[in-house]
């Protein structure tokens, strides 16, 4: 197998932090394990489209396998595709959608490897309803660097399953899964968007809402009485059969770095407002395509470059709902007060369905997700802020979109954390792992 030449770096979604490594290409099942490393430790990765640093590794192998990416086999009836872990789910819904299938779960963008999705355990808007991306894998295969092969599933090797759904690629390779996909009849959502204006209303729409995809924008930077002023959109596949054919393919890309100053408090208040009133009534009712319903980012290639060339950094909690309300708000005014900014902000309620994972992020209560733009010392200082708030309340951060968790920190959030380390392969290491582990200092 060739290889590809060193890189300087490989890059996160985030851009931050800034590392070394080689990147090797895996293109079959069958070249791996590598003979001779180039370096003693590796990691696997994917589309490279975690936020933080646990598709990173300074001075080590990263084993990419997007070339990993064939559809194995289809079952009609059950819905049950097999495919390399390379595949993304694009490529997944450009060849079931025309067939009337879909997803399971999806994150906020399609293009994730299947073997990101269960190494990071991916949730999606109907979480409450459907768990995580783990409990739609019916099995995979796990190749460890030593060249031993573990089928798992929920009731073969279930501990090694357990490990590797939400164990951040740090188990071994994941050459090919199973996942179970869902009928559709058309690419059509029944849409149902409703304003909101404070935490209380939020509280109140999530409580009461049925339908199986739920989720609110809510802007971070308005003050006063528009305080966490948001929409709050539901969704269901419609029932009406229609159209079923492939996306076409995006054409947009964000062509440059855009400068250190032109994402500022007063230009990101300015798209919230606009944002806000786009949707004029109160309530507005519609069918909508899936693309912009699932993926509203995703038309737009590239772009993280907004945030400019030093990047950005991705701060997602979710608070128990008992002291979610309290924390919410706490963590809402400490950003309003930092002075940045974010427009990409989403907060949900995570279902009570018990994750398949021994490592995985989600738990019953609110969660929060939104981007910031590094500042340095700044953008630090609130994610270290944010950090505590969410563990005086109870919460815990999730490790695939994170860059600046402290070792203490995690081990709190996750104190099963000794026990999955048992699950790790000699062979494999990661600069989150080292980082949460001690090993590794936070850059400052």
């Amino acid at each position: 197998m060739a290889r590809s030449d060193s890189r300087p770096r490989f890059e996160s979604w985030g851009r931050y932090p800034e590392m070394q490594a080689e990147v090797v290409p895996l293109h079959w099942t069958a070249d791996y394990p590598l003979a001779k490393p180039p370096a003693a430790k590796q990691l696997v990765v994917g589309a490279g489209r975690s936020y933080g640093d646990v598709c990173l590794l300074e001075n080590g192998t990263l084993i990419q396998t997007l070339g990993m990416d064939r559809l194995l086999h289809f079952d009609r009836e059950t819905g049950v595709l097999r495919c390399e872990a390379g595949v993304t789910l694009a490529q997944i819904l450009d060849f079931a959608v025309p067939r009337g299938f879909f997803l399971p779960v999806t994150p906020g963008t399609k293009y994730v490897t299947v073997g990101g999705a269960i190494a990071n355990d991916i949730h999606g808007k109907n979480h409450h309803v459907a768990g995580t991306f783990g409990h739609h894998v019916l099995q995979f295969e796990l190749v460890r660097s030593d060249g031993n092969r573990i089928l798992c599933s929920p009731t073969v090797n279930a501990s090694w399953f357990a490990a590797t759904i939400g164990g951040m690629g740090l188990t071994g390779m994941i050459a090919w899964a199973e996942v179970k996909l869902r009928p559709i009849v058309s690419r059509q959502i029944d849409y149902h968007g409703e304003k909101f204006v404070g935490i209380d209303e939020f509280l109140t729409l999530s409580r009461n809402a049925k339908a199986e995809y739920t989720v609110a924008w809510i802007d971070c930077v308005a003050t006063g009485k528009n305080f966490a002023r948001g929409i709050f959109m539901q969704g269901e596949h419609t029932k009406e059969p229609g159209e079923l054919k492939k996306s076409p393919q995006p054409w947009l890309s964000f062509p440059f770095d855009l400068p250190a100053v032109a994402l500022n408090r007063f230009s990101m208040a300015a798209f919230n407002t606009v944002y806000y009133h786009k949707q004029f009534p109160k309530q507005k009712t519609a069918k909508v395509d899936y693309e912009p319903f699932f993926y509203p980012l995703d038309s737009v290639l590239h772009w993280n470059r907004m945030y400019g060339k030093n990047g950005l950094l991705q701060f997602q909690n979710v608070l128990p709902h008992a002291s979610g309300r309290e924390g919410m708000i706490e963590i809402l005014k400490a950003i309003t007060r930092s002075g940045l900014a974010s427009f990409l902000a989403v907060i949900k309620f995570f279902g009570d369905i018990p994750s398949l994972g021994m490592m995985s992020f989600p738990q019953p209560g609110i969660m929060l997700a939104l981007d910031f733009p590094i500042r340095e010392e700044v953008s630090f200082d609130l994610l270290e802020r944010l950090a505590k708030i969410t563990l005086e309340h109870g919460g815990r951060m999730y490790s695939a979109k994170d860059a600046r968790m402290t070792a203490a920190q995690y081990q709190t959030f996750y104190p099963q954390w000794q026990e999955f380390a048992r699950y790790i392969d000699p062979g494999f290491d990661s600069a989150f792992w080292q980082r949460v582990t001690g090993r590794r200092p936070i850059d400052e």
